[in-house]
């Protein structure tokens, strides 16, 4: 039997890299999925392969009426939620503070930390209901660390953490977990925009510079990522809550 044999995994930003590598996953795991994402057509896209009872589910996540509704639809189509991968999210503009706007602040805010928060609210609402369920929320080295003209970014993940701590203490006797992953740059086209961002037209040189560092000096496998998704949306992980997991080479061991 699958681990995740018949259970029912919601996943948000489920069309990017990580997203719909953590699809895969846990469809391959046994899992039926409900997918969001912004666009239908890369939803669609992603989910092509994917050979799972699926809905897929186009949303904005800064919205409470449409996170109301992709909550709604799932329920209304399985009945229930027995993990959320809480993971959609954006980078903002790459620059130093004096030049950052509060336009792109708020932006990078909408999405990272109110996108998070009305996630939480409206699946915690459902998994009390069923007295059970298990979120995993994708923060990432930023929230621990800093990052030169990442402050909106790092701003923003430094906050889900605080949800993260926050909502795992007001559910545990729910029998809910919630934890978090804390990934450092991945291998990802989310990460070749990133390099972009930093140093248009000098790329390469940027690569180099995020994979100096971390000790293990390379990005991280989207399955380093992912395996350990699966593992806190597990039963193995049963006793493991408000916590948060580095996926990062040890980078912030050498840099916190």
């Amino acid at each position: 039997m699958k681990e995740f044999h018949n259970k029912v995994v919601l996943i948000t930003g489920a069309a990017g890299g990580i997203g719909s590598a953590a699809a895969i996953a846990f469809a391959e795991a046994g899992a039926k999925l409900a997918l969001v994402d912004l666009s239908l057509t890369a939803l669609e896209e992603a989910a092509a392969s994917i050979d799972t009872e699926k809905l897929l589910l186009p949303a904005d996540v800064t919205r409470e009426q449409d996170t109301e509704r992709y909550v709604q639809e799932t329920i209304n189509r399985f009945g229930r939620i027995d993990v959320f991968i809480n993971h959609a999210g954006v980078s903002g503009d790459f620059l130093p503070i004096t030049e950052q706007t509060a336009e792109s602040l708020q932006d990078v805010l909408q999405v990272n930390v109110v996108g998070t928060f009305l996630g939480l609210k409206h699946v915690l609402r459902v998994m009390i209901h069923q007295k059970g369920g298990a979120v995993v929320n994708t923060a990432c080295a930023g929230s621990l660390l800093g990052g030169p003209g990442m402050s909106t970014y790092v701003a923003s993940k430094h906050a889900l953490l605080g949800l993260n701590k926050t909502a795992a203490l007001e559910v545990a006797e729910q029998g809910i977990r919630v934890n978090a992953v804390c990934p450092s740059a991945a291998d990802t086209e989310w990460m070749d925009a990133i390099e972009t961002k930093a140093a248009s037209g000098h790329e390469e040189a940027a690569r180099r510079g995020f994979e100096a560092s971390v000790p293990k000096n390379r990005y991280a496998k989207v399955k380093e990522i992912t395996d350990v998704m699966l593992f806190l949306a597990s039963n193995k992980a049963s006793f493991i809550t408000g916590s948060y997991f580095r996926i990062d080479g040890g980078q912030g061991t050498t840099s916190a």
